[in-house]
């Protein structure tokens, strides 16, 4: 990179202070990785003193970094029959239903046959602390199973249910009718609801997701999205940083 690469050019941001402003880790730190040719600018290894023009893309341990002021946080209310993926070969993706005008990309899944609360963001970071498993983050549930539940059901769930090599962690459930229920997981397995109901001879009709953390779906219409308010977007990363960790 040439020294006129570092000119400060309108619009640009220095890029330890890019780095800092979007929480994932403090100024010297960033200077840190800088050094250690961790840091990349559109794929091009940054020196001290690059300089970051707006739209271009920063990895850091090949993780991407959005500053505060460009973070997008959307909350959707996913159809059934979308697909919680990028890829355009999919012509049920999500990216293509959504249509929204920035780059964004799911925060986890949700089946193609569940509907319900799902975040798309543009914050790398953010997808990380969300996914990562010792984080236990809160996702509640709504079920409506094809028989009516029998009175041990609740207990057998909420201690733990063996599915897919592992037993599944305690969790919450509260029965709310005949056949539905509203279940609190704390981890992701693949299809973990409607293998744990199978397990005991359910089979799921109906799965919406309605709460991720501190996030609800409320009143969003299906099919359409909102943008986090800034009490929602300042709790959920209060939540997260409290298990914030970096690589090294």
């Amino acid at each position: 990179m040439t020294d006129s690469d570092n000119q400060i050019q309108e619009g640009s941001t220095r890029i330890n202070k890019y780095i800092s402003s979007s929480g994932f880790c403090s100024r010297r730190q960033a200077d840190e990785y800088i050094r250690q040719g961790q840091v990349t600018i559109d794929g091009v290894v940054a020196e001290m003193g690059s300089q970051v023009l707006p739209g271009q893309s920063v990895l850091v341990c090949g993780k991407p970094v959005v500053p505060e002021e460009n973070r997008i946080i959307i909350a959707f209310h996913k159809p059934l029959g979308i697909t919680c993926t990028t890829d355009p070969r999919d012509p049920d993706n999500i990216i293509d239903f959504i249509g929204y005008p920035s780059r964004i990309f799911p925060i986890g899944r949700l089946d193609k046959n569940s509907s319900g609360l799902i975040l798309l963001t543009n914050d790398g970071d953010i997808v990380n602390r969300l996914l990562r498993a010792e984080g236990r983050h809160d996702k509640e549930y709504v079920v409506t199973v094809d028989r009516p539940i029998d009175p041990e059901f609740k207990k057998n769930m909420e201690k733990g249910v063996p599915i897919l090599d592992t037993v599944t962690l305690p969790c919450q459930l509260n029965i709310t009718g005949k056949s539905t229920f509203h279940i609190i997981l704390n981890q992701g397995l693949n299809r973990q609801i409607r293998r744990m109901c199978e397990y005991f001879g359910y089979r799921v009709r109906k799965l919406k997701r309605i709460r991720i953390l501190n996030i609800t779906l409320g009143a969003l219409p299906v099919g359409e999205y909102r943008k986090l308010n800034a009490k929602e977007t300042k709790d959920l990363i209060a939540i997260l940083d409290k298990g914030k960790k970096h690589p090294q």
